[in-house]
């Protein structure tokens, strides 16, 4: 009896450990002649395994590691699970191998023909394919635009499918999901060219987790051709009518657009968006249209594209519909011209606990958030390196903007009076007395300057004047300054300048809240350059300098110095008709040293 139990109990254990490394619950498609080096084509014996699995009701396609060439297209079953072996997302690089592990798949049908079959189609209920990384070898940097392909993964009328684990290096378009519903999308890497994720027609539940399309595979450079492009045509994530769409930690880098919420036939979207990111996007978010249940998004985090020049993070397109944008505990930084630019009549923003860190990469003035239209409500922000914080254009039907903070104070520029509220919100330092305000002057270089002052370069010391401590800063190409004003009152601007020889140029110009003020192309050297200001609504006006940029080092042999600059300025001045003759120095109301 002892021994016939010992013999029960080792056919249990070797039955065991034999299931641990050859998984017998599943179809290996090496048993059905695949080839793991990927010396002939998989394809045939792939979806014969897949049939059979479908055959049996359903089960578990095995694909151990090696590299698979396919060269025609798969379609993955109802209750069939085409299995890799990877239980995370795999990389595009491992150190001191030359080739990639695991089970890679290299794909190669519909190159040049992004209409024909898919690569890989989810084609029943309970689809799932998991724990592979899939490349394209026929593909090449140089492929500027890149050669379009089908979508990698695709779906279509069918319900719970997945997709796990995967990293899809170089695709075209990754994923594709059409008239699909309550399908799972998490763990999936990778560098689409054109489209990382696109949803429609989902009218239940769908989810995407921990997806993050990143330049996998290429060396990013802002002005590589093959980057530049997809930064400035390619969607890293693209939600049209899907209904309660839920979306947590994703991210990407280096797109045209990160996440794009559009109009089909369908409709437009609706969901919670948490703990998204987009880094190097010239859009990081774009809202074509919405439903007007919304757009929920939570702890986001949003970067303009390096090295641009009209980058914002967020965008609501002027035929964006009725239905509300909101969002909270978000972060804006990096090169922005605007973080926010609402354009829609009808749909409603409100921002409420977000840091805007810096914007307005232009030094031109731009606002941190620029509405056009619509309504907005904004509560509880912080805002820092910028010095417009928000302007209310002539369309904007109503503005509640209450408890927020900002460096030297909450600027807004408001054009549609009693519509806007403003309540509880940070006060620039307080002026002694507005009569000050009549005739004053702002000592650049000098402590206290630093406040009014936006894109400019360092203090230093101002021998070109020949003053016993004179100061100045250089501009770059583009400076700005924030002054403070008596509204409704006529000024006389007048700047103490440096115009070096290499700086004189004919678009050199003073730019009066982005507008031109005066050109002062024609001068050189020290100059006092004057200026009429009109009367104006506000309680301060931004002016922008706009000058010839030159570095130093090119112009003196001796010169190690490689900064950009403009003109220097020493001082600016303000003043009203009757004003008081001397002029009060607006640098005593800040004790902080200069940068």
């Amino acid at each position: 009896m002892r021994i016939l139990l010992l013999l029960v109990i080792l056919l249990y254990v070797s039955t065991n450990i034999k299931g641990e490394t050859t998984m017998p619950f599943a179809l290996n498609v090496m048993d059905f002649g695949a080839k793991n080096d990927g010396s002939a084509d998989a394809t045939q014996a792939f979806q014969q395994a897949l049939n059979k699995a479908e055959g049996m009701g359903g089960g578990l396609v095995f694909v151990p590691a090696g590299t698979y060439k396919i060269l025609g297209n798969l379609k993955v079953p109802a209750g069939v699970t085409l299995q890799g072996t990877f239980r995370t997302p795999p990389t595009s690089f491992y150190h001191d191998k030359p080739n990639l592990v695991g089970s890679v798949l290299h794909a190669y049908a519909g190159r040049n023909q992004p209409q024909s079959e898919p690569f890989i189609t989810l084609a029943g209920n309970n689809a799932t394919l998991a724990g592979f990384i899939i490349t394209y070898p026929e593909w090449s940097k140089n492929d500027v635009p890149p050669v379009p392909y089908p979508p990698t993964v695709y779906s279509k009328h069918t319900t719970d499918t997945a997709v796990y684990d995967c990293c899809i290096i170089n695709p075209y378009e990754a994923l594709h999901f059409q008239d699909s519903a309550r399908m799972m999308i998490r763990n999936v890497f990778g560098y689409p060219s054109f489209r990382g994720l696109y949803i429609d027609a989902c009218y239940d539940i769908s989810r995407v987790e921990n997806c993050h399309f990143w330049p996998f595979g290429v060396i990013y450079q802002p002005n590589d051709p093959y980057c530049l492009w997809i930064n400035e045509n390619g969607t890293a994530f693209e939600f049209a009518r899907t209904d309660w769409q839920y979306v947590t930690h994703t991210f990407c880098f280096g797109y045209g657009v990160g996440y794009k919420f559009s109009k089909t036939k369908n409709g437009a979207c609706n969901g919670s968006f948490l703990g998204i990111g987009a880094d190097c996007c010239r859009r990081a978010v774009l809202v074509e249209d919405l439903q007007p249940f919304g757009i929920l998004i939570t702890n986001g985090e949003f970067v303009g594209r390096w090295e641009s020049k009209d980058s914002a993070g967020i965008e609501i397109l002027p035929d964006a519909g009725p239905g509300k944008v909101s969002l909270n505990n978000c972060a804006f930084w990096g090169p922005l011209d605007r973080a926010i630019w609402h354009r829609s009549a009808k749909t409603q923003l409100t921002v409420i606990g977000t840091n805007f860190w810096e914007w307005d990469i232009n030094g031109k003035g731009s606002p941190a958030i620029q509405m056009d239209n619509g309504k907005i409500i904004l509560q509880g922000n912080t805002f820092f390196l910028g010095l417009l914080h928000c302007t209310i254009g002539k369309n904007v039907a109503s503005a509640i903007i209450t408890g927020n903070q900002a460096q030297g104070g909450l600027y807004v520029i408001n054009y549609v009076g009693k519509k806007t509220q403003m309540a509880l919100n940070e006060t620039p330092t307080e002026i002694p007395k507005k009569e000050m305000l009549k005739n004053f002057t702002l000592n650049i270089g000098s402590a206290g300057d630093r406040d009014f002052l936006k894109n400019w370069h360092g203090t230093e010391s101002a021998p070109e004047w020949k003053k016993p401590g004179a100061t100045k800063r250089w501009t770059k190409q583009q400076s700005t300054i924030r002054l403070p004003i008596l509204p409704k009152k006529e000024y006389t601007l007048t700047l103490d300048v440096y115009i070096p020889p290499q700086a004189k140029h004919k678009d050199n110009e003073i730019l009066l809240n982005n507008e031109p003020l005066i050109n002062f192309g024609d001068k050189e050297g020290l100059q006092t350059i004057s200026v009429k200001i009109p009367p104006q609504e506000q309680d301060f006006i931004i002016l922008g300098i706009r000058s010839h940029a030159w570095i130093p080092k090119n112009y003196d042999p001796n010169s190690k110095d490689e900064r950009q600059l403009g003109i220097a300025v020493s001082q600016i001045q303000m003043k009203t008709r009757l004003a008081p003759s001397k002029p009060f120095v607006l640098n005593n109301l800040y004790k902080s040293s200069p940068k």
